[in-house]
């Protein structure tokens, strides 16, 4: 530890560790971040722990300003931030969603084995890489009239891909909000957020984006495994990582400067100007959050669309019908959202905006918000890893409820820049050495974008989600490890 954080750092028990609510003056709440030993070694050298403690300062925040194991230094928030403020006299920060809103995750089951796909594995990574549009600023195949074709995708989210035959209507009832969360007014998204995501809807983007064909590798909780289709090891699961591309970027863009401005008028201080926060019930914050919505709804859309575009890629290499397959959706979650809930603060039930910036919803058995078919288990929560190691998946806890107003870590969280992954690995064949291992990587970036994601970017998500599971915020229910990877 270095000796500034040794003598800040107070360690709450195996799992947390606390910035004192008076390491600088002018905090509301302390900071509160789930780590071990291993994972606070790294976290201390990075920015985002002065982030945490910037947070705190957020008029309305209640209990603390927190932090996943995966923390990482991000814009305002750190990636990794959860903040929940009053409705009633608190504030929303675009900083606490980030640029890629609803960026999030889609896991699908299927009936195939590893056995039986391993052989075909090339074919199957080749026509993902053909039917799904990858890269930086990447063209779908779909086109859509940026006003009303739009306004339909930014109000109906999910469903709207489903009835244009896109999807299963399976799919919506297992996904956060049945793909469509309410109040989103198109009116609040500007004409350039609309150019920018009319041509992008059905594409996987770049950077952390991906598509991931794996194999489950271990299972933790036979009976909760087996509520969400997870049978036996060997079974072959598919995750797409993505969200809602430059039309999210864009409403991002628009409202850091509309709040910024009203930030001021309305008197708000805060210690860094990527904070930029306006008061929740004000025309300003209740702009972005109709336009935020609009952007969740267009990233709900987004999966699903690919998603449909991976059980037409499984058909045309296998030769059978995707419900042969045994292809269905196990859940899809947002990992950067703010949303209005209901939690006990002080003993009572209080209306919240949930800020969560690299975070996951994570809620238990019996919550109203969750479909039937998963209302005694609890919330499937999605965890990818990284393209060499493993991913998660576990289920929503109690614990959650109490310590983290129903929230989890993402992923496994970067442990070097993009710029400092490259240069590590400068003059390796990243792609060569992945196949050694058995995992097929097609990335359209080449070796950039392959480098700057390689495992040793990024933290062991097995620690990470250790942290979780021992803090009672999930329960580790399924592992699974990559096979095939397509990305930007």
């Amino acid at each position: 530890m270095t000796s500034k954080w040794d003598k800040v750092l107070r360690q709450v028990d195996d799992y947390r560790w606390e910035v004192p609510q008076d390491y600088k003056d002018g905090m509301r709440v302390p900071g509160l971040i789930y780590a071990n030993d291993l994972l606070i070694s790294s976290i201390i050298n990075d920015q985002a722990l002065e982030q945490v403690a910037n947070v705190a300062f957020l008029p309305g925040i209640v209990y603390a300003s927190m932090a996943m194991p995966d923390l990482h230094w991000g814009y305002g928030f750190p990636v990794g931030g959860v903040a929940a403020t009053r409705v009633d006299g608190g504030v929303i920060s675009p900083g606490g969603v980030g640029f890629d809103i609803n960026c999030g995750i889609r896991m699908l089951r299927t009936d195939l084995t590893e056995a039986e796909v391993r052989p075909r594995l090339d074919d199957l990574v080749d026509a993902l890489f053909r039917n799904i549009p990858t890269g930086m600023g990447s063209r779908g195949r779909i086109r859509i009239n940026p006003q009303q074709e739009m306004d339909q995708v930014l109000t109906r989210g999910a469903a709207w891909a489903v009835e244009q035959g896109l999807g299963d209507p399976e799919d919506l009832p297992v996904t956060e909000e049945s793909g469509c969360i309410a109040d989103a007014k198109p009116s609040a998204v500007s004409s350039r957020a609309r150019q920018r995501g009319a041509p992008q809807l059905g594409t996987l983007g770049s950077g952390n984006h991906f598509l991931e064909v794996q194999v489950v590798d271990e299972i933790y909780e036979p009976q909760v495994a087996q509520s969400f289709g997870i049978t036996a090891p060997g079974q072959i699961t598919i995750m797409i990582h993505c969200g809602s591309r430059g039309l999210g970027h864009q409403v991002c863009s628009d409202y850091i400067k509309v709040v910024e401005s009203a930030g001021q008028r309305y008197g708000i201080e805060l210690p860094d100007r990527q904070l930029a926060a306006a008061p929740i019930e004000s025309p300003e914050g209740q702009d972005y959050l109709a336009a935020m919505r609009c952007a969740a709804n267009f990233a709900w859309a987004n999966r699903q669309c690919i998603a449909h575009w991976t059980r037409e890629s499984f058909q045309q290499v296998f030769q059978r019908d995707p419900k042969d397959l045994g292809m269905r959706q196990v859940y899809d979650v947002a990992h950067n959202i703010a949303k209005i809930e209901t939690h006990q603060v002080e003993g009572k039930a209080t209306r919240l905006c949930v800020h969560r910036k690299g975070a996951t919803r994570s809620f238990p058995a019996h919550s109203p918000d969750l479909p039937e078919k998963y209302r005694e288990v609890g919330q499937p929560v999605l965890i990818p890893g990284d393209m060499g190691r493993y991913s998660f998946l576990a289920v929503g806890s109690e614990g959650a409820m109490e310590g983290s107003f129903g929230s989890s870590c993402h992923g496994a969280g970067r442990l070097q820049s993009r710029g400092a992954a490259k240069r590590a690995l400068k003059g390796r064949d990243i792609q060569g050495e992945l196949r050694e291992q058995g995992i097929v990587v097609k990335a359209h970036g080449g070796w950039a974008s392959v480098a700057e994601e390689a495992p040793s970017a990024y933290k062991d998500v097995s620690q990470v989600v250790e942290v979780c599971h021992g803090a009672n915020l999930v329960k580790k229910v399924a592992r699974v490890r990559p096979m095939g990877v397509i990305k930007g």
